[in-house]
């Protein structure tokens, strides 16, 4: 079965400690393959661009970020999860417990805690939302 890639408009929401928003809106292309929804994006930054890849499936997701910055985030509902996190002067341990993942037509929605390297990077709420692009 052939990939079925929808162009689609997403806006980007994360909260941090319910106190700090960051939102970003880029165009990108969402699909579906076997169980698991797929939403993939390229944000330009000072540093450079990076490649976004949001997989979702039943109660598991994963952030990929190639590029500028590096990046790999997993998540499964109630269990910490290790990932990692690039920079230029080094890689990071990361840490994820998600507390809630939920996706539906449209929206991803993951609120996890977050450690770096060990101390609390504090709880984040991301909201994706996406519909696909009017011609």
């Amino acid at each position: 079965m052939a990939n079925h890639e929808i162009p689609v408009k997403i806006k980007v929401k994360t909260t941090i400690d319910e106190q700090e928003t960051f939102e970003l809106t880029v165009f990108g292309r969402y699909y579906q393959k076997e169980a698991a929804s797929f939403l993939q994006y390229e944000e330009v930054l000072e540093e450079g661009s990076v490649r976004t890849i949001v997989k979702v499936a039943e109660d598991e997701a994963l952030i990929l970020r190639g590029g500028a910055v590096k990046m790999r985030l997993p998540f499964r509902l109630h269990k910490k999860m290790r990932g990692s996190y690039e920079m230029p002067f080094g890689t990071f341990e990361t840490l994820t417990m998600a507390k809630k993942i939920e996706h539906s037509d449209g929206l991803i929605d993951i609120l996890y805690d977050f450690t770096m390297q060990g101390s609390p990077g504090g709880t984040y709420h991301l909201e994706i939302t996406f519909q696909e692009e009017q011609k």
